[in-house]
């Protein structure tokens, strides 16, 4: 299925250009004092050894924020254990035929490489425009940030206001012995027609699919015939298709207050 509906880099595919990565943006914040274990990163993509410098933002577990730390720190199961946590968003971007952009993550992620998952799924960094929280102002600035980033999407194209936040979820994840995730993630959706105009080297191929596509996907995924992320599974099977079945009156499942414990 994916094959025939995707861009692929490999594949020809009408005004499609790879762009070139761009230089990271400063960052700020005071760094976690906790001592934290050294890993090896020589085996990795250079690219994205440089982007485990961005300072994510530390959280406790009701998303109040506590410090910053490294994305690489941040990562570590060994840190994980010990119950780092730290912001993050998953953004489901449809298109006017309400259908839903899904990226394949490059073979160059440290983690979770090679899966499936929603739109964007990323950090705000601890930096004063992505640390402001009314109305999660902060976290919609990263979103629009990391869509250019990731797929090349023009910044006017999808503006902060544009970005609709539902809610949060809590969960944490294994991708294999020395990374995973542990994250406070805000789900945010917008519904645009854009220009995609992606990373090779954070997206391996990409589509927009149907409910009935994607229940095809999420069946393959349970044959372990593909690879999905752990948390757009778990958003898919709790939350999505409500809300896709919902999609031009979203207001009713508004909930910033609870943070659901996945």
């Amino acid at each position: 299925m994916w094959r025939t509906l995707c861009a692929s880099r490999g594949a020809a595919v009408a005004g499609l250009v790879l762009r070139t990565p761009r230089p990271l943006l400063p960052f700020s914040g005071k760094r976690s004092t906790t001592a934290m274990p050294e890993v090896n990163t020589d085996n990795l993509d250079k690219q994205q050894v440089q982007l485990l410098a961005e300072m994510c933002i530390l959280i406790d577990e009701n998303d109040k924020k506590i410090g910053a730390d490294t994305k690489k720190n941040c990562h570590l199961n060994e840190n994980i254990d010990k119950g780092l946590l730290h912001r993050a968003f998953s953004v489901f971007l449809f298109n006017t035929e309400d259908k839903l952009l899904l990226q394949q993550r490059s073979d160059a992620k440290i983690t979770f490489p090679d899966c499936f998952t929603n739109t964007c799924c990323s950090h705000p960094l601890s930096t004063p425009l992505e640390l402001e929280e009314n109305n999660a102002h902060g976290v919609r600035r990263a979103a629009q940030r990391r869509l250019r980033a990731e797929l090349g999407i023009p910044l006017e194209q999808v503006t902060p206001e544009e970005i609709f936040y539902i809610t949060r979820i809590h969960y944490k994840a294994c991708s294999d012995g020395i990374w995973g995730e542990h994250e406070i993630d805000y789900i945010l959706f917008v519904q645009k027609n854009v220009t995609l105009n992606p990373d090779p080297n954070e997206i391996k191929s990409y589509c927009y699919v149907t409910q009935e596509e994607l229940k095809l996907l999420l069946e393959k995924a349970s044959k372990n015939e593909i690879k999905i992320t752990p948390w757009f599974k778990l958003i898919a099977e709790t939350f999505l298709f409500k809300w896709w079945d919902n999609l031009h009156n979203l207001n009713g499942f508004v909930d910033h207050e609870k943070i659901h414990r996945m």
